[in-house]
């Protein structure tokens, strides 16, 4: 018989667990009244994502619970997309006005449309993710790269933002990790950046106190 406290085996017929005294005659009939399962031993349900507010609360692959995961804003990739259009609708005026060559105004503009498609797609391939015991970095499209800094490495985190940063509410994220050899890693252009790295540093703290006992 285990108990359910300390989860020390006892004997069968023991009344008290002999580690930390906790009584087992009403953990034997909580036991057995547990209901069971119709389904086989090895399967596990999926958990969905529960979004709440911004931060998402649920379990990946390894059973941990992750805080948040998010991309890079595209904030700036939807003003280049204005500004793009901006500048295919002049180009196309000029070279049809000036040059009678509307179709090459709209090639040109077609062109410029592609410089923020390609940074959209680059964005958009990144992804950052917060458990409980580590910070995951995804990014890539064929060759797909993650890398994972445990928490308990994680020295400092920082957040920096330029004035333009500021005034459309981001910025970027550095941390100082120990186990990369003293290098920094920087989260380039997160939404609400204080607020994420608050939730670092909760997740670090609440490591160390979890450590000391």
């Amino acid at each position: 018989m285990y108990c359910d406290k300390c989860g020390l085996e006892n004997a069968d017929d023991a009344a008290f667990c002999r580690s930390c005294g906790r009584e087992l005659k009403e953990i034997e009939t909580r036991v057995a009244a547990r209901p069971v399962s119709s389904e086989p031993p090895d399967y596990k349900a999926p958990i969905a994502a529960v979004p709440q507010g911004d931060v998402v609360h649920a379990k990946n692959a390894d059973d941990e619970q992750i805080v948040f995961s998010i991309g890079p804003t595209l904030k700036f990739v939807y003003a280049g997309y204005v500004i793009a259009l901006l500048g295919a609708f002049v180009i196309a005026a000029i070279l049809g006005g000036f040059f009678q060559s509307p179709w090459l105004g709209v090639g040109l503009g077609f062109l410029i449309l592609l410089v923020p498609v390609y940074f959209h797609f680059k964005k958009k391939l990144v992804r950052y993710t917060l458990t409980d015991t580590k910070l995951e970095i995804d990014s890539g499209f064929i060759a797909r790269t993650r890398r994972n800094i445990p928490l308990r490495r994680v020295q400092d985190v920082t957040v920096s933002s330029t004035f333009l940063q500021r005034l459309l509410g981001f910025g970027d994220i550095v941390i100082d990790n120990a186990s990369e050899g003293g290098e920094r890693i920087i989260l380039d252009d997160i939404d609400k950046p204080q607020t994420r790295a608050d939730l670092i540093l909760k997740e670090m703290r609440r490591l160390d106190t979890h450590s000391d006992f």
